[in-house]
């Protein structure tokens, strides 16, 4: 029962220190993200992957480009010289650009070392243990996508999206057609930077040579491959590390034994892990599979009922992803106070036939999503920072107390202690002041 009758972008921003929600280092949201939910993904064994990685092209030049260096001067940059570059290139068989990226791996991964305008066999031990070899590796792939800010393909296009490039591979195990990869790129791009008719013809009459460019880097590095079906797949090692960069981004990225665990739960049990934090989205799918369409949706609806805000909020994500095989008992859910509105908006974005909602009923919505949001444990809610003021959040505020919904004055207090404009805070306290009187005439009936 999605909340998408209200645009709560803005809201789902106001949860802070104040609320339930526990704040994460500043230093692990440097910006503004979208957690994704990815397919769960089964990766190779540990043990399989360490010995694939001596095998990466990438890597094994960077062990050759050591032996070769020896002991060598380098220049203020840290970089060979000239002369040595264009001889080290011509050893490894590989152009200059190419030999660059294989110094800047060598170095930062510790096969090489530069001490005193030097560059001597580094502290990296070529024995190290699965875990090790694990971890080098994804140093090597840190390596490889913090080039793309430096013309990492050569495509500053490709660039630019290169990490959305990758987690949209991730997202399809068995590949992606290139020319399906190079409209998706030129669509974000289209997007993200706006182009003008004759740049944009530009753009996409060099994007496919610039993109095999740019794949066949990727492959060398160790990153994709061709499918028989010629489509482009991320390799097992690919897997391993997008899986590894998506989690550090702060995206859900499951594996398949990490979302089995989940999926013969019951319906009480997955919302109460949801709202816990123990689950994520990407449990939701293995479960749905597990029972049907039907049957899943009575028993969330019948959660959602006589549940918290925070279970609601659990449930509208679960059933978020149903489709209209679960209309029966939506449509039941009509007739309850505390499901009747998400049940409208969710037969509405189905284009299913559904009673219209009021103005208050949107408004009930925005309380209860935000008392939802009070409730979820950190990996739920996420991290949401004050909005910036505007009109509209001042005028939700000054209808909050009268749609009577039993969380109103515990949300309006959250606004007045947590949010940073005056105004928000002063209106949220005139608010809640108001829905602390309704509350007591509705309880007591008037004097």
């Amino acid at each position: 029962m999605a909340n998408n009758v209200f645009d709560l972008a803005e809201l789902r921003k106001l949860i802070d220190e104040q609320a339930a929600v526990p704040p994460r280092p500043p230093e692990e949201t440097p910006e503004e993200r979208e957690a994704l939910t990815f397919p769960p993904v089964l990766p190779a064994p540990d043990a399989e992957l360490a010995a694939a990685v001596p095998t990466v092209p990438l890597v094994a030049d960077a062990i050759r480009l050591t032996t070769w260096t020896d002991t060598r001067k380098v220049g203020a940059d840290g970089h060979l010289s000239a002369a040595d570059a264009a001889a080290a290139a011509a050893h490894l068989g590989v152009p200059l650009t190419r030999l660059r990226l294989i110094w800047v791996v060598a170095v930062n991964t510790g096969l090489l070392q530069i001490l005193g305008g030097q560059a001597t066999r580094g502290p990296l031990s070529m024995q190290l243990t699965v875990e090790a070899t694990l971890e080098f590796w994804d140093g090597v792939v840190m390596d490889v996508l913090d080039r793309a800010d430096d013309g990492l393909t050569g495509s500053a296009v490709v660039d630019g999206h290169l990490a959305e490039m990758l987690a949209t591979i991730y997202s399809v195990r068995s590949g992606v057609a290139t020319a399906n990869l190079a409209r998706g790129i030129l669509q974000s791009h289209e997007v993200a930077c706006a182009p003008g008719p004759a740049e944009m013809r530009k753009i996409a009459a060099a994007l496919p040579a610039e993109l095999l460019e740019a794949l066949s880097l990727l492959a060398y590095c160790g990153l994709v491959e061709q499918t028989p079906a010629g489509r482009t797949a991320l390799t097992p090692l690919g897997v391993w590390a997008i899986r590894r960069d998506l989690l550090r981004e702060g995206h859900d990225a499951p594996t398949t034994a990490e979302v089995e665990v989940f999926a013969d739960l019951s319906a009480a049990e997955l919302v109460e892990a949801l709202v816990k934090g123990s689950a994520t989205q990407s449990a939701v799918a293995g479960w749905l599979e597990r029972r049907s369409p039907e049957s899943a949706a009575r028993d969330l609806i019948e959660i959602a009922a006589s549940g918290t805000a925070g279970q609601r909020g659990a449930v509208g994500a679960i059933m978020e992803e149903l489709g209209p095989e679960a209309e029966a008992p939506v449509r039941q859910a009509l007739d309850h106070p505390l499901t009747r509105r998400y049940a409208a908006s969710w037969l509405h974005i189905r284009d299913l036939p559904a009673p219209a909602l009021s103005s208050e009923d949107h408004t009930w919505i925005a309380v209860d999503s935000l008392a939802a949001l009070m409730h979820l444990s950190s990996p739920a809610a996420g991290r949401l920072d004050p909005p910036e003021p505007g009109e509209d959040l001042l005028k939700l505020i000054g209808e909050m107390p009268a749609v009577g919904h039993p969380d109103t004055v515990a949300v309006l207090d959250m606004l007045a202690a947590a949010h940073d404009d005056p105004a928000v805070v002063k209106a949220a306290r005139k608010a809640a002041l108001k829905a602390r009187t309704l509350e007591h005439a509705r309880t007591h009936g008037p004097r």
